[in-house]
């Protein structure tokens, strides 16, 4: 899903694309995600989540290894980077119903936080392991990095990952109430959310690039101090995680949270147009800080929607989410392309603080979590 904007100088310079056609590849794999989401999530619905993840997770390891060893041409490369987004969806789908099956609203927020450093934990690995694959074996040695990495992964899924017991629905019982019926708490989360993809895509995508163009680092050494920013992301979610279960809140960290990351993608952008020293360690703040909030979101969705609504809820999310992933790199890169890179991490600011408006933080005071835990207790999957 990551990989290919660490790939971005080696697509320019040996496979002499745009910085515009590279923005495209980036936003390959997204768009096939989005189209599958909803048809991997009725899968985990039948099949359980432990089947669906290791077929999904094969099915983009062989698409991968067809790009690395039988591809030629953007086109072709796009397609197939496309297939794999569509077949890695079925993590996105199912990964998160694990958590909400094994765990109760106490130990939700870090139990999801650490779910959630699955992604800059891959981008950080793809940060270190792109630049140099790319460098000496070609597009050919990253490609097929990946295609062992997914096969590999789904493997031990299907050997080690255990599916939550599933609670059995009374005969007679009503349906579950519509969450999003007479009240817009979940499409003010869901919308927030896909604003907040905006400033993380544009540091996560671009900081490579930049680092290269405006301060002539090496892509290698652009590439490790992009994975030290991811790691601090994935170290961030726990974190964030475990302040939500304290505070028995998810959504006012999150709006807090939103500010923060506007005002330092604003501070970027500043030492982006006026060149500073101070750079890069605001690129490493901005990748971190950008990622934290992405646990809370989910977490927030689930729980909002409860058991019998979770899925859909979470498609709707994952798919607002990833739409505005697909979207971000191309119009970034043509905006950057246009002018230069810090109307784009500008721009990235202002979205940020537009969805800190948009969360909806309630005005009373949050709940306890080991309250809400008790209450929800009836509707909760007890673990086998």
């Amino acid at each position: 899903m990551y990989g290919i904007p660490y790939l971005g100088d080696e697509l320019r310079t040996r496979q002499h694309l745009t910085l515009t056609q590279v923005g495209l590849l980036v936003a390959c794999p997204t768009v096939g995600l989005v189209g599958a989401l909803y048809g991997w999530g009725a899968a985990a619905d039948r099949w359980g989540e432990r089947v669906v993840i290791a077929l999904g997770l094969g099915g983009a390891g062989g698409a991968l290894g067809v790009a690395a060893w039988g591809a030629s041409g953007m086109v072709a490369l796009g397609g197939l980077l496309v297939v794999a987004g569509a077949a890695g969806a079925s993590v996105y789908s199912a990964s998160g119903r694990l958590v909400m099956g094994w765990f109760s609203a106490r130990e939700r927020g870090l139990a999801m936080g650490i779910r959630q450093t699955s992604t800059p934990l891959g981008m950080g690995l793809a940060a270190l392991a792109m630049p140099p694959l790319a460098g000496r074996y070609g597009l050919t040695g990253a490609f097929g990095f990946l295609a062992v990495l997914c096969g590999v992964i789904a493997l031990l899924i299907a050997v080690f990952a255990a599916d939550p017991a599933r609670p059995e629905a009374a005969v007679d019982a009503a349906p579950a109430p519509n969450p999003y019926r007479g009240d817009n708490t979940l499409w003010r989360v869901h919308g927030s959310a896909a604003l907040l993809v905006v400033p993380q895509f544009t540091a996560g995508a671009f900081s490579l690039v930049l680092l290269v163009d405006v301060r002539g680092w090496s892509p290698v050494h652009a590439g490790q101090l992009i994975a030290v920013a991811q790691g601090l992301g994935a170290v961030s979610r726990i974190v964030v995680g475990r302040w939500s279960d304290r505070v028995g809140s998810r959504l006012r960290p999150m709006r807090q949270l939103a500010v923060l990351t506007g005002a330092v993608v604003a501070a970027t952008a500043l030492t982006t147009a006026f060149p500073s020293p101070l750079t890069p360690a605001l690129l490493v703040v901005a990748i971190a800080l950008s990622a934290s909030t992405n646990g809370l979101s989910f977490t927030s969705t689930a729980e909002r929607a409860g058991p019998a609504w979770s899925g859909r809820a979470l498609g709707v999310h994952n798919t607002g989410q990833n739409l505005t992933a697909a979207l971000v790199p191309p119009a970034m890169a043509a905006l950057i392309s246009a002018t230069a890179y810090w109307p784009g991490f500008a721009l990235a600011a202002v979205v940020a603080c537009c969805s800190a408006l948009i969360v909806p933080v309630p005005r009373r005071p949050a709940v306890p979590a080991r309250t809400a835990d008790a209450e929800a207790g009836a509707s909760r999957t007890t673990p086998a």
